[in-house]
């Protein structure tokens, strides 16, 4: 007689995976879903990434100084950006090729900033025609990113094309005349994928960037070929006359460039190191910031790009004098993991904290935010910037009725 056999187990379910509840969640989940030779391209430095890890630390090296007894029963996000109302400080940073993480690529991501209501600099190198972008956004504002090529036709006819599609601004990238050795690249022999291009060009820009090779970078290589690296401060007067758009100079670390730019009437400053992609060595961008801000003087708005990874971070940034920050690999860590709602909620992860840490530190609107709010500390990773040098009206008490910043 043969022996009734024993039913199979039932495998128990996996357990569920957290949902993100931090960007750095993100930032774990998005590096399970993406090409390790893309992560590395979005995630990788120049040089010995010295720049790129120091660019996060720098906001180690402040803390905050809570007031209390403040109404902070609603606290105000909102600001202009050049004019344009948004609901947070928080802007989308130029990031090239948003289809390495996700299909949704870049128009997922301009979806994401106007539910969030923020405001989008778009890349030159889109993988997503730059009208297409601005036919998503739907009416929320767009800055186009813009490099400067060797072919001056080529740059205007991309002025010509933001000003027809609504942009709002253009933002001159002015650290990269040519792109430096990132090892990660190197070591992957990053190349885009295929039927990936450089969506604003024609084939002539677009050749050699699928076309990888051991011990090559087919970014830099296309760099070298298209780039002005002679572009200079005299040149700035050629691009003005092309466009009545704003100029917002991004790529600034020091107050002498950030005077003579303001002196020449450039609308807006990005204090940035480009992520630590560029120079590697080069300051954090929050320490230039508070040199930079004393410098124009208020003659221009100043922004700040690279290494916000939480709401206090923000607020840190703002209480030196930053009229808004720049958000960059987070937002591709969010549209990884769940395309533009997964962007959406890094925005809204963001928002949350920021106004956790208005409201805990007796600031109830973006105008109450003043140098008054941090104490620099000295850490491992180094001393931070003096706030001596901020300009007198960034040391300003907070006050029950203020417009927003």
């Amino acid at each position: 007689m043969s022996m009734p056999t024993e039913p199979d187990p039932v495998p128990e379910p996996a357990a569920a995976r957290p949902a993100p509840v931090t960007l750095d969640d993100y930032r774990t989940a998005a590096q399970a879903l993406v090409d390790p030779a893309a992560w590395g391209y979005i995630e990788g430095g120049s040089g010995a990434e010295t720049t790129l890890r120091e660019s996060e630390a720098a906001y180690r090296r402040y803390r905050l100084r809570p007031r209390v007894l403040v109404d902070v029963s609603h606290c105000d996000l909102r600001t202009t950006l050049l004019g344009s109302p948004v609901e947070l400080p928080v802007a989308i940073a130029p990031m090239a090729y948003h289809g390495l993480v996700s299909p949704e690529a870049e128009p997922g991501t301009v979806r994401a900033a106007a539910a969030a209501g923020a405001l989008t600099v778009v890349s030159t190198f889109s993988g997503t025609p730059l009208e297409e972008i601005a036919e998503a956004a739907a009416g929320a504002p767009l800055w186009m990113q813009l490099y400067v090529f060797r072919d001056r036709a080529t740059t205007e006819a991309l002025v010509r094309r933001a000003e027809a599609a609504g942009y709002r601004a253009l933002v001159v990238t002015v650290d990269t005349p040519r792109v430096p050795r990132r090892a990660r690249d190197l070591r992957n022999a990053f190349s885009l994928p295929p039927g990936m291009v450089p969506a604003n060009f024609d084939d002539r820009h677009a050749s050699g960037l699928q076309q990888a090779s051991q011990g090559a970078s087919v970014i830099g290589a296309h760099a070298a070929r298209h780039h002005d690296a002679a572009f200079g401060w005299d040149d700035l007067a050629w691009l003005r006359s092309l466009t009545t758009l704003p100029l917002v100079l991004k790529g600034v670390l020091t107050g002498e460039d950030a005077a003579r730019a303001a002196e020449l009437g450039v609308e807006g400053i990005v204090v940035s190191n480009h992520g630590g992609r560029q120079l590697d060595g080069a300051v954090p961008a929050l320490d230039a910031l508070p040199e930079v801000v004393a410098a124009v003087a208020g003659r221009c708005e100043v922004y700040v790009d690279g290494g916000v990874r939480r709401g206090t971070d923000v607020l840190t940034a703002l209480a030196l004098g930053a009229r808004a920050v720049l958000l960059g690999r987070p937002v591709l860590w969010g549209l990884a993991v769940a395309g533009s709602a997964g962007a959406r909620d890094v925005l809204s992860v963001l928002r949350a904290e920021l106004e956790d840490a208005m409201a805990l530190s007796g600031r109830p609107d973006l105008a109450s935010l003043d140098a008054g709010l941090l104490r620099p500390c000295d850490t491992p990773a180094g001393p931070a910037a003096s706030l001596s040098a901020l300009p007198e009206a960034l040391h300003r008490t907070p006050s029950k009725e203020s417009t927003p910043r």
